[in-house]
């Protein structure tokens, strides 16, 4: 008699519309979001702070004649491991417009198509492995140029473009983070926000005028695909110069700005009294990424002072760069993070990998 009363009240209960049995809700998706002025997972949580490094070498491997491959480097599940035992949980990838477009004389078999492919194949096994994935915009050119350089600010004859497909492959992968302009490096706040013509002399000597692409516009490409992904904005000099942030910040229907800024011991705002002074007001309303920071002399002093004051700040930081020793690149000069992709660290990326051991126990 008890069972079948309760089989009838549970019966009755499912007619009514009642909720006798909850289904377990679903768990979040991996992916990271703004809320307010912290990174959160999705459908909110604890704020994350993003630490980890940049895997250069996707922004100059495709136009390069001589280069196999659109990465330098391995990029498979051992080398992903390696960057993972630094206690990191996010990986920055510096991206080259013509090769995504295949477009002004890309290598063609590491362009286009080959390209895309390449690059999402390493973002997947990098959500995989739990890593948070920022794609940076890094060299760009207008025209018929050949990228090969950095320019004073994204193109406007194919950097919307870029976006735009960029945003359609990866607006379902919401552990993915865009950064529309890797290092602005014109003098007028108006023209990254809202674009201008502008002069650059290349390295070559050639001096070209150019329309340029606001932020706005950047903005405004990635949204028009309906991707909702956070995007980091990197200010003046560089993107070591954020006064004007604030006061230029685009419309984003979405709400999911971030600061962008770059911090080396040879650039601008390098000290404690600047970050103090203009970043961390900045960090009271706007999660602050740190998308590149390191030093010359293959030392750590300066990562060590810079990482001590961002984790006071609640500001994220990924160190330039992943990039091995004895495969060319120079810990003093690069500066190069790893002797090698085993992840062997040089003197001055020893100072990442112990601060954030550190930090992880």
């Amino acid at each position: 008699m008890r069972t079948a009363l309760l089989a009838g009240l549970f019966a009755a209960a499912l007619l009514s519309g009642g909720s006798a049995v909850h289904a377990a809700a679903a768990p979040a998706p991996f992916g990271i979001q703004v809320s307010a002025n912290q990174l959160t997972a999705l459908g909110g949580g604890p704020a994350i702070r993003l630490l980890g490094v940049d895997r250069s070498g996707a922004e100059y491997q495709c136009v390069d004649r001589g280069a196999t491959s659109v990465f330098s480097g391995p990029t498979g599940a051992a080398s992903i491991q390696a960057i993972k035992s630094w206690h990191t949980n996010a990986v920055r990838i510096p991206l080259n417009e013509d090769c995504w477009l295949g477009i002004n004389g890309a290598t063609r078999a590491l362009s286009g198509a080959h390209y895309r492919r390449a690059v999402k194949r390493y973002v997947t096994a990098l959500n995989a492995a739990g890593l948070y994935v920022i794609l940076d915009l890094h060299w760009a050119a207008p025209a018929a140029i050949l990228a090969t350089e950095q320019w004073p600010m994204a193109d406007a004859d194919h950097a919307p473009a870029f976006w735009r497909s960029v945003a359609r492959t990866f607006k379902a992968d919401r552990a993915v983070i865009f950064d529309l302009f890797n290092e602005p490096f014109i003098s007028s706040w108006s023209c990254w926000q809202h674009g201008c013509r502008t002069t650059f002399t290349d390295s070559t000597n050639h001096t070209v005028s150019y329309r340029t692409a606001g932020m706005q516009q950047l903005v405004d490409a990635v949204r028009s695909t309906g991707a909702a992904n956070p995007l980091m904005l990197g200010g003046l000099n560089y993107a070591s110069n954020e006064t004007g942030w604030a006061a230029h910040e685009p419309s984003d229907p979405d709400h999911q700005l971030i600061v962008s800024f770059h911090s080396y011991s040879f650039g601008g705002c390098a000290t404690q009294a600047c970050w103090s002074s203009t970043i961390a007001p900045l960090a009271q309303t706007t999660p602050v990424v740190t998308g590149e920071f390191g030093e010359s002399g293959c030392t750590d002093s300066y990562a060590l002072t810079y990482m001590a004051w961002a984790d006071a700040n609640d500001v994220s930081y990924l160190g330039w760069a992943w990039d091995a020793t004895d495969s060319g690149w120079s810990c003093s000069a690069g500066p190069s993070l790893i002797v090698n992709y085993a992840g062997t660290p040089t003197p001055y990326g020893l100072g990442l990998m112990s601060h954030l051991a550190a930090l992880a126990g």
